[in-house]
């Protein structure tokens, strides 16, 4: 049994006004509900977030001393520029972030300052990473079978080879012979 809103075409849906608005579906309840609550835990509008709070707030770090560790180090940009862990952290700033062997990019789209769920996290930054390597493209140097036993000098050779350490173990030789 139908209602008049489902046949006649008069309910209260609105058509999207632009492109991007059109390609992304509402979201449920739940996310909706969520996000509501980050954004009222959140900065009012004018305020800043901390960097390292932000990106472990939209789960990009596994923890906040984590980024601020990445911060310190110099692997987290703003704007193209090293910062501080507590770099003042606006909407529109692109953050630039390697980790785990990889490069994110992201461009802030809401502030944030409460950890939140994976849904509502990805609201929060466009994403314009590069994809990450396929699997095979990254092979393991050095992976022996179990059971080989301990590599011989030939072998750890090979393995230096591969991981590219070849003229380590040349200068260890030579550290070693002199007096």
């Amino acid at each position: 049994m139908a209602s008049e809103h489902d046949e006649g075409g008069s309910g209260p849906v609105a058509a999207p006004q632009d492109g991007a608005a059109a390609t992304a579906a509402p979201p449920d309840p739940k996310t909706a509900a969520a996000i509501a609550a980050a954004e009222a835990a959140g900065p009012q509008s004018g305020e800043t977030v901390r960097v390292d709070s932000w990106i472990w707030a939209v789960r990009l770090i596994k923890t906040r001393s984590l980024g601020a560790t990445a911060c310190r180090g110099g692997h987290v940009r703003v704007n193209g520029e090293r910062v501080k862990p507590a770099y003042a952290l606006r909407v529109g700033d692109e953050v630039r972030l390697r980790h785990e062997g990889r490069e994110r990019v992201v461009v802030v789209k809401r502030l944030i300052r409460k950890r939140v769920g994976a849904p509502v996290a990805v609201q929060c930054y466009v994403d314009n990473s590069p994809p990450p390597p396929p699997r095979e493209a990254v092979a393991p140097a050095g992976v022996r079978d179990r059971g080989a036993g301990r590599p011989t000098k030939r072998d750890r050779r090979e393995m230096d080879r591969l991981r590219g350490l070849e003229g380590l173990s040349s200068s260890r030789r030579d550290a070693g012979s002199r007096p």
